[in-house]
């Protein structure tokens, strides 16, 4: 699977995400969960997450899978590891920051997140490239099982400022690993996903067979819904599909959403051929490029606007629309005209540079 692929994907994955923060932020008056308006949101809030940390993963994995190959000795791991992690918890404390409940944000300054997540993969990244496929999978279906396994320990009750707050060590342990917002049990499951589509990279069969396995899966998940006559997907409460704490049926229909979508955007490119729009989807390129950059600055923008909107009304649907899908397009000319004017300062650039050896 190609750079430019993941790239693509990854653009979509950021794009997806700021829509969704967006929305948080700017909730249209009078659009109940029942709205189509909010089914769209909720559905491009349930894919954006699940897509940005499996398509984090295939790159993490492909990283530090050619530095395994590269021969690099504990001294070097430790070099490419340590800054990488450091600067991701940064990212999440500055992002807690940013928008924080104290100026009518959504975090708690310590709150863990998906930039902790995704440095716990960091730190579990030399360990996973001497796994073989077979044990990863195995692994993927253990995080698949650990919300049956964790049952009331995942905080099914736990509202939103719960889980964004720990009041000591211990809890702040908890939200780390299996209570919060993105917690290493089962958020780990999407990081072994990338893991894996990414040794499948040049096997479009077995993938195609895995989500054709995942769509009987999702309209299994459909019937018993429909039998039990409860919501298929909610954000949380009582639903087959929920988000927090996130359900096993939630990570099996996302993470086939996921491979779908990334298996129709491909199109022959694994076998050297041409991704199926052709050229046509590489100006979100530069967006999948800075992704980090633009999650961090997005919720600086978010923040002045929770601000300016504590306390007042919220805006009619037409207007938070509007400025909903204007906050998410915008990125993708800044991305473009960042690479044009200054490559050299962004997130992503600042990763390179501190780690050590090659």
């Amino acid at each position: 699977m190609r750079l430019g692929h993941i790239d693509r994907m990854r653009g979509i994955a950021i794009l997806c995400m700021v829509e969704v923060h967006t929305a948080a932020i700017v909730p249209p008056e009078g659009v109940t969960v029942g709205h189509p308006a909010a089914f769209v949101a909720a559905a491009f809030g349930g894919m954006a997450a699940p897509m940005f940390v499996t398509i984090s993963g295939w790159g993490m994995y492909h990283s530090a899978h050619r530095r395994s190959k590269e021969g690099y000795s504990p001294a070097d791991w430790v070099g490419w590891l340590l800054p990488r992690v450091a600067v991701l918890a940064l990212c999440q404390l500055l992002v807690n920051l940013l928008l924080n409940v104290e100026r009518g944000g959504r975090f708690e300054w310590h709150t863990p997140g998906v930039l902790t997540l995704l440095a716990i993969a960091a730190m579990l990244a030399p360990f996973l490239v001497r796994l073989s496929i077979v044990p990863r999978s195995a692994l993927m279906l253990a995080m698949a099982a650990s919300p049956l396994l964790l049952g009331d320990a995942a905080g099914p009750d736990l509202g939103w400022f719960d889980r964004v707050d720990s009041g000591n060590p211990t809890e702040w342990v908890a939200r780390l690993l299996w209570n919060g917002t993105y917690p290493a049990a089962p958020w780990m499951f999407y990081i072994l996903l990338g893991t894996i589509i990414h040794d499948l990279g040049k096997q479009p069969r077995i993938r195609e067979r895995n989500i054709a396995i995942g769509l009987l899966a999702t309209s299994v998940t459909v019937m018993v819904a429909v039998v039990e006559e409860v919501a298929w997907a909610l954000t949380s409460g009582e639903a087959v599909l929920t988000f927090f704490p996130a359900s096993m049926p939630f990570l099996v229909v996302s993470g086939t959403m996921v491979m779908l979508t990334m298996r129709l955007l491909e199109g022959t490119e694994a076998g050297g051929g041409e991704p199926s729009m052709g050229g046509r989807l590489d100006f979100l390129e530069p967006a999948g490029r800075l992704s980090l950059t633009i999650y961090v600055s997005h919720f600086a923008v978010l923040g002045l606007v929770a601000m300016a909107l504590e306390g007042e009304p919220r805006l009619g649907p037409i207007p938070a629309f509007t400025v909903t899908i204007s906050h998410t397009l915008v990125w993708i000319p800044l991305a473009m005209a960042h690479e044009r004017a200054i490559p050299g300062y962004s997130l992503e650039r600042l990763l390179r540079t501190s780690q050590s050896g090659r």
